[in-house]
């Protein structure tokens, strides 16, 4: 089936073949029809499968046909959609404003790190859509700035994340000053059963689970481990970037001091490094990312703040700099790259205390990550080659060396 073939807006459909879109992904084609009934979802499916399209071409359908019967105001806010990140937030608005460009509908993003006084302007001039993060959602909410009583959609993107860090509560008390009617929408690429009973207990109708895919990981990713010690993983960084030139790759650090420390190292080294993190004031971040989609910089060390939803065009490689410490992130981390029908590489450092981790990700995916075997000698030329080596000791350390390997081969006879 095509979108063509759907019973949505002409408006609508002008701007999918404008973007490319032709028939929908799985996650398209089993959610839309359910939202366009007025059903509540909860959709699961792999990172990189069209999960925003699968909301928002039906929601704009449905807002812009309210839109046609309604006389005024103009701009009644009837859909918000939450979201665990900035980033995300200002990504899922584009999406709106792209496949919603030949409506009347607006569309804002409400995200923190900005002042607020010009988004309290917008939504006082009118808008269709809203979509926030919840730290900026629940500010505008408590100063009555925002009025909730039209909303008849609620969208949880990255849903398991958003119950995960405590806002289920907040998210109730939300949903208890919309309309008793309204439609629920949880969006995500993971869920466990903890999450998924949360997300139950928030709609009084069944919630239809649209797609539970056993492997969450996408086909298109090539997956590899290499076993590297904590303090040497920056050398295999440097190699793997000068190995391969002009490759757009992002790189995730454990937390925000890791990540400045990786870049640190990479200057070092004279390579070229974007960082991206929370701390980061929110211009700098968007200036990031801009610098990094374009890939006038084409390599970006971050934390988990980039590892959800984030849509990144052609990034070739995800390296886990440091594993991450739950194994669901595994899963974001590395759907950054093999989005769509794009094949992606996906390069974990492992070091020996980050072992079990290693067996989380594993067991969590269902699948033997295949290991990329570095022989001891091009291990120590590795670290003995870099450039953060002294040149006039690094032929004195493979010196050293070889003396060892000898012994070593003796002791085994």
């Amino acid at each position: 089936m095509r979108f063509e073939q759907y019973n949505i807006s002409e408006d609508i459909k002008e701007s999918l073949v404008e973007l490319g879109f032709k028939r929908p992904t799985d996650i398209q084609y089993k959610a839309i029809p359910s939202i366009l009934k007025g059903e509540d979802v909860l959709a699961i499916a792999q990172t990189g499968t069209g999960k925003t399209a699968a909301f928002a071409i039906p929601i704009l359908h449905l807002l812009q046909m309210d839109q046609d019967r309604r006389r005024k105001p103009k701009h009644l806010l009837q859909c918000l959609v939450m979201v665990p990140t900035r980033e995300l937030a200002i990504q899922i608005a584009g999406v709106f404003q792209q496949i919603g460009q030949f409506t009347e509908l607006k569309t804002l993003a409400l995200v923190g790190g900005v002042e607020q006084d010009n988004q309290i302007k917008t939504l006082k001039r009118g808008v269709d859509i809203v979509v926030a993060t919840p730290g900026r959602l629940f500010d505008l909410q408590h100063q009555q700035a925002l009025d909730l009583k039209e909303v008849r959609l609620l969208v949880l993107d990255e849903a398991d994340h958003m119950l995960d860090l405590g806002f289920n509560k907040d998210i109730v008390d939300i949903k208890k000053r919309l309309p008793k009617r309204h439609q629920t929408l949880f969006f995500s690429a993971t869920i466990d059963t903890r999450i998924k009973d949360l997300a139950y207990a928030m709609v009084h109708n069944p919630i239809r689970i649209q797609v539970s895919p056993q492997d969450p990981v996408s086909k298109n990713i090539d997956h590899s481990v290499a076993f590297v010690a904590m303090d040497d993983k920056r050398f295999f960084l440097e190699r793997l970037v000068k190995e391969l030139p002009g490759k757009k790759m992002l790189v995730f650090a454990r937390t925000k001091v890791r990540a400045e420390r990786v870049q640190a190292a990479m200057k070092r080294v004279e390579i070229e490094s974007l960082v991206m993190h929370g701390g980061k004031e929110q211009e700098d971040r968007l200036t990031v990312m801009e610098q990094f989609r374009l890939g006038e910089i084409p390599l970006l060390i971050t934390t988990d703040v980039n590892a959800r939803g984030i849509d990144i065009p052609d990034v070739d490689y995800v390296v886990n700099y440091d594993l991450p410490e739950q194994a669901d992130n595994y899963v974001h981390r590395v759907g950054r790259t093999g989005r769509g029908v794009k094949k992606g590489q996906a390069i974990s450092f492992c070091s020996e205390e980050e072992k079990p981790l290693l067996e989380a990700i594993e067991a969590y995916t269902g699948t033997k990550i295949k290991e990329k075997i570095i022989a001891s000698s091009e291990y120590r030329e590795t670290v003995a080659l870099s450039e953060e080596t002294p040149h006039d000791n690094w032929r004195q350390l493979l010196k050293e060396a070889e003396k060892v390997e000898p012994k070593k081969r003796k002791k085994k006879k």
